[in-house]
């Protein structure tokens, strides 16, 4: 079996992997709310979504009455009613866009990326705590009597209504403490965090910690692996902020510290 430093490196490497991919957080270049009608997208002027780059003219997208949202590709191409999806966001490409359309509230985006970016390259690397293997936590996993509903802010202010089904539970020197997984899969629940390296040395809004090797009694935190949110790394996310429950008094020194030139 593997030990688990070199676990840790190689979830290392496949982080900063999938934020350089083609579909990571660092080439986005635009992020449009729909609403309902036909609007047009490309980079000429006479769009009604203006991208800095790629083709003059991508196509229409049109948002009906019930939020369903078809995409016309540009030069009478078939046009495609997209499978809208919270957590899978319908993608289309032109030329080098990667285009998806994201869904909040109900409410719709067009998210878009450029694969040509030379932004993943200027990623500066991002800074760890030294790895600290008591950060790795057996929690209990606990089904909540009735499943708690929360309104949950994000970066950009937008409220959102969430419900949390689980909570985990674990003691660290003495002291018992509670999370609320608000977000993720039943395979990996999502747990928006603050403590108190916020206030010097981590991303000051948030960082998220995903479960692992979930039983139905027991749930592995590891806090080595909490990571920046995208808003960390674009303007263009939109990120959850932590439910009370989540904002601990204590100082978790493990995992990414924030990036240089962020706050």
């Amino acid at each position: 079996m593997t030990d688990y430093p070199t676990q840790y490196a190689d979830w290392q490497a496949r982080r900063l992997a999938a934020l350089k991919a083609p579909d990571g957080w660092l080439n986005i270049i635009a992020r449009d709310w729909l609403s309902e009608g036909t609007v047009s997208v490309g980079s000429a002027e006479d769009n009604d979504i203006v991208l800095p780059t790629g083709p003059a003219h991508v196509g229409t997208l049109t948002e009906d009455s019930e939020g369903n949202v078809t995409y016309a590709p540009a030069g009478g191409g078939e046009p495609v009613r997209l499978a809208l999806s919270k957590y899978k966001p319908p993608r289309f490409t032109a030329e080098n866009l990667l285009l998806e359309v994201t869904t909040l509230n109900g409410e719709n985006a067009l998210r878009v990326r450029d694969t040509a970016s030379d932004a993943p390259h200027r990623l500066a690397a991002i800074d760890y705590f030294p790895l600290d293997p008591s950060w790795r936590i057996l929690a209990d996993w606990i089904r909540l009597d009735t499943p708690k509903g929360l309104t949950i802010s994000t970066s950009k202010a937008i409220e959102t209504a969430v419900e949390a089904s689980h909570k985990a539970v674990f003691t660290r020197d003495g002291v018992t403490y509670e999370l609320l997984a608000t977000h993720g899969t039943p395979e990996a629940p999502q747990f928006v965090i603050r403590d108190q390296t916020a206030r010097d040395s981590t991303y000051a809004a948030c960082r998220f910690v995903f479960g692992e090797e979930v039983t139905d009694k027991t749930i592995v935190l590891d806090f080595n692996k909490a990571i920046n949110p995208p808003c960390a790394f674009t303007d263009f996310a939109v990120c959850p902020m932590p439910p009370a429950e989540n904002v601990l008094p204590i100082r978790i020194e493990a995992g990414e510290k924030r990036l240089a030139g962020s706050h």
